[in-house]
């Protein structure tokens, strides 16, 4: 009697860079594929491995029986503090991490192999560590790489031999001139004093994030698929200076937002207390405030920012993301330090969103038609600004510098009493869910890299 052949499951091995805006569209974007029946095996820190557990626990989450969490040392676990300094761990990703994770595949595929079982379908890393793409092409598995900025963000990492040969930058990657310029028409203005690797302090972390997008671009040939958590039709220019880059996004519309899938993957348990409080306010009344996992803003700024909030009279929840919570004296103000952000940026109670303008965070609120502030600090974050004040005009930017609490008021005033820039938000959110709708590029390219995975089984 003949036996029947077992059918082999697809199997996706997940690389994030290890910090918070790069593991969390991933782990999205996994909870999606395991959807269609794929298992996967998700790599992260042993650092950033254990926050996400307790954060899991904490909130009662489940990835389910297809997530499988592994881990591996960062280099960085007995000096945290080198985590808040950015570069180093750039550092880390360069010099210690290549060497493990190809450990852990080597591993991987040996026991597959003795014990007959699954085998990887497909290594899917974020773009900003090409050298998980070269890991992968050494033991023949196929590759995709993952980008959770703007496509305008991967097209400059591109652009950076051109760059050089224009005299823009050196080879260091240090301007050479200090101006606005655009790569090709319809892209959005880029200062290069603000260029990703070049607005730190620190000149060493800047050579080492310089030197990562470097390799990266050397790295993403190696890509089978070159997927990105944006909409076409919001970046037509940049995706045709890189045709090779497939849309995606935005990532977070994939799920509902009664899954669990929108959270998991976070550092950090939510305050879904926060809610409850939101639905006891008016429609459209309420500020949110949020500048990503860093904060990143000296107690000077904190407090003039606070200031200029209680000088509107409106509602305010203030995600703080670390622990600076000792100046939000905002009378009516809702603190809490992590928040169900999709849910909160849906909810009928936001007015605009104060936002560091991550792309996440860009992505999140343009997904749910809510107007911005912006107040960029560093890496794509300026990219991202230009884009929501400039293309698509949904926001207002702060000025340079020290933020009063007189341009604070002024600007919510301006953003939330003017009701254009609600209706320009909307509309964009229209652009950005038809794409992602039936028949939309995001969605087509999801469902063609669903059935290619299938397919390298």
């Amino acid at each position: 009697m003949r036996t029947k052949k077992k059918m082999r499951r697809p199997h996706v091995v997940v690389i994030p860079y290890p910090e918070q805006g790069h593991v969390l569209p991933l782990m999205i974007l996994s909870q999606y594929l395991a959807k269609h029946g794929i298992q996967i095996t998700f790599i992260n820190t042993e650092h950033n491995n254990a926050r996400i557990i307790d954060s899991m626990n904490e909130n009662r989450y489940s990835l389910g029986d297809r997530i499988r969490l592994v881990s591996i040392p960062d280099g960085l676990e007995d000096s945290p503090e080198d985590r808040n300094i950015p570069g180093k761990l750039s550092e880390s990703v360069l010099r210690l991490m290549p060497a493990k994770v190809e450990e852990l595949i080597e591993k991987m595929v040996t026991v597959g192999s003795k014990r007959g079982s699954d085998s990887i379908s497909c290594v899917l890393a974020d773009q900003s560590i090409g050298w998980a793409l070269e890991v992968a092409a050494k033991f023949g598995i196929k590759r995709a790489a993952f980008c959770p900025a703007a496509a305008a963000s991967m097209v400059l990492g591109l652009s950076i031999q051109k760059l050089v040969e224009d005299g823009v930058i050196d080879l260091d990657g240090n301007p050479k001139v200090d101006k606005r310029i655009r790569l090709s028409p319809g892209m959005p203005e880029m200062e290069t004093s603000k260029f990703v690797w070049v607005c730190l302090k620190n000149k060493h972390s800047q050579s080492n994030i310089f030197q990562l997008l470097l390799r990266n671009s050397k790295s993403l040939v190696l890509a089978d698929w070159l997927l990105c958590n944006s909409v076409y039709e919001l970046e037509s220019a940049a995706f045709g200076m890189g045709p090779h880059i497939k849309p995606i996004g935005p990532i977070s519309s994939t799920h509902s937002v009664e899954e669990d899938a929108t959270s998991a993957g976070s550092f950090w348990a939510e305050d879904r207390e926060c809610l409850d409080w939101l639905d006891r306010e008016e429609p459209g009344s309420v500020i949110y405030v949020a500048f990503g996992s860093f904060g990143l803003m000296g107690r000077s700024q904190l407090v003039e920012l606070a200031m200029g909030l209680e000088l509107t009279h409106r509602p305010v929840l203030w995600v703080t993301g670390c622990d600076q919570t000792e100046e939000l004296a905002v009378t009516r103000a809702k603190v809490v330090r992590w928040a169900p952000q999709r849910e909160v940026l849906g909810h009928r109670a936001i007015g605009c969103f104060v936002s560091h303008c991550g792309w996440n965070s860009t992505m999140e609120g343009t997904a749910n038609g809510v107007p911005f502030l912006c107040r960029p600090v560093f890496a794509d974050q300026f990219i991202n600004m230009t884009y929501i004040c400039d293309e698509w005009k949904t926001g207002l930017a702060f000025e340079r510098g020290m933020v009063s609490r007189s341009e604070v008021k002024k600007k919510v005033d301006e953003v939330m009493g003017n009701g254009m820039y609600k209706k320009r938000a909307m509309e964009v959110k229209e652009i950005a869910m038809k794409s992602f709708g039936e028949g939309g590029k995001s969605r087509e390219n999801l469902n063609n890299f669903v059935a290619w995975i299938k397919e390298c089984t």
